[in-house]
């Protein structure tokens, strides 16, 4: 009995301590992503972002080149501005790095993104708004390998790749008092230094890239859609043709 007694005790303070942990810090909310997976425009941005600052340590193993035809790039575009891990169109977007040496440089083999707008998903929003928030959100953090941390993905491992573009911001919180303990709230940024693009700019080339990441992780979704609609309204009318028909057929029998 002591050793149960013990165990409950144990557990007991053990969910006290990390409820202490979680009242004293306040998640950021995810910021919603623009939808622009229709906006041929910003794909074509967002893949050539994608190919010059994502594709060096992240691979897209299950999305091939030549299917950047969708969003209205030629082959020939592809090869002369897109094309510099492979020699073929009809390749995948695979990386040189093996996921050994990912895992000696990084601490862990950098995570495929073909999907990775779909497997991000969460209760405050879509994979877009998470990616959309998280590349908006990083910050210097001298106590990190890397120099910098992020508010969406706190201890993250990977670096501000896009830093040059967004320049070096810091995070502005304020105390508020919350059940008894202090609550460091988020309550905006102030920009340290300047990056080549100003933050409306920054904003529209991160939504640009996550859009093309929210179309990679399913290239035919918005003609899915499209036949969706069609099949829904085929099916109404069908319905309203058998529900007459069958009016008639049974109309003569009692």
């Amino acid at each position: 009995m002591n050793k149960f007694k013990h165990l409950a005790l144990g557990l007991l303070a053990s969910l006290l301590l990390v409820t202490g942990v979680h009242a004293n810090t306040v998640g950021i909310a995810w910021d919603k992503a623009p939808d622009k997976t229709n906006d041929l425009g910003a794909l074509q941005n967002g893949s050539k972002l994608f190919v010059n600052y994502c594709l060096n340590c992240h691979a897209a193993a299950f999305m091939r080149y030549n299917r950047l035809t969708d969003i209205g790039l030629t082959e020939q575009q592809i090869k002369d501005n897109l094309l510099f891990a492979t020699d073929k169109v009809g390749e995948t977007m695979k990386i040189a790095m093996s996921p050994k040496q990912g895992k000696d440089w990084f601490g862990g083999n950098p995570p495929d993104l073909t999907v990775i707008a779909r497997s991000r998903a969460g209760s405050q929003g879509s994979g877009a708004d998470y990616l959309y928030t998280y590349l908006r959100t990083y910050y210097r953090d001298d106590t990190k390998a890397t120099g910098w941390n992020n508010l969406a993905f706190p201890g993250v491992a990977m670096p501000h790749v896009l830093w040059e573009m967004q320049g070096v911001r810091e995070p502005q919180y304020e105390a508020h008092a919350s059940h008894g303990h202090d609550v460091e709230v988020f309550k905006g940024w102030k920009q340290v230094s300047p990056g080549t693009m100003t933050p409306l700019q920054y904003d529209q080339s991160v939504s640009d890239l996550v859009g093309y990441l929210q179309w990679m992780g399913e290239p035919a979704q918005n003609t899915r859609v499209r036949v969706g609609v069609w099949v829904l309204l085929f099916l109404c009318m069908f319905t309203f043709v058998a529900w007459r028909l069958n009016a008639a057929f049974w109309k003569d029998i009692k």
